[in-house]
């Protein structure tokens, strides 16, 4: 069974790798942009372009989080995802950075839509809404989330004495 787990452990790295690997070069192709912006001249066009290129940067750290995350819970701490705290701390990590990167793109689509295509204004909305929901409904898992977590002490315990392996790593 140690082989399989090594296994799962090597395809959670590549993937981690794949995903870090992406943002690098949604990191280089919004530098580009924004270099050729800037030798455009400075006008609409320019902070159009300049927007669109922080939301290539806010998609970048979803997927550098994302690596961070693969690697920190599968490969580091090749941690089984079964308890309530695990599952709490698995999705926060993810949550965060989904409903960061989200409100960004909301907002990149907002000035888009404005600029652009007014009649896009209520999908970009939609957009920004849908964050709120998915902020609210992030806050009641947690809370709901904390009761199951006081059954449980020693997993926390466990949980928190993981936090250890990524300090030294």
């Amino acid at each position: 069974m140690k082989i399989v787990s090594r296994i799962f452990q090597i395809i959670h790295a590549l993937i981690a790798l794949l995903f870090a690997s992406a943002a690098i070069m949604l990191m280089v192709i919004s530098a580009r942009i924004g270099i050729l912006a800037f030798s455009t001249g400075f006008d609409t066009g320019t902070a159009q372009q300049i927007i669109e290129a922080i939301g290539l940067l806010a998609a970048a750290v979803v997927a550098l989080q994302i690596a961070e995350t693969i690697t920190e819970e599968e490969v580091i701490r090749d941690a089984d995802i079964s308890g309530p705290t695990r599952v709490r701390r698995f999705l926060s990590r993810f949550f965060v950075v989904i409903i960061v990167a989200l409100a960004i793109e909301g907002l990149v689509a907002s000035f888009k839509a404005i600029h652009e295509a007014p009649n896009q204004l209520p999908y970009a909305a939609s957009l920004i809404a849908a964050v709120g929901v998915l902020l609210a409904a992030w806050g009641v898992f947690i809370r709901l989330n904390r009761s199951a977590e006081e059954l449980e002490p020693e997993a926390m315990a466990e949980a928190k004495s993981e936090d250890k392996k990524i300090r030294r790593s």
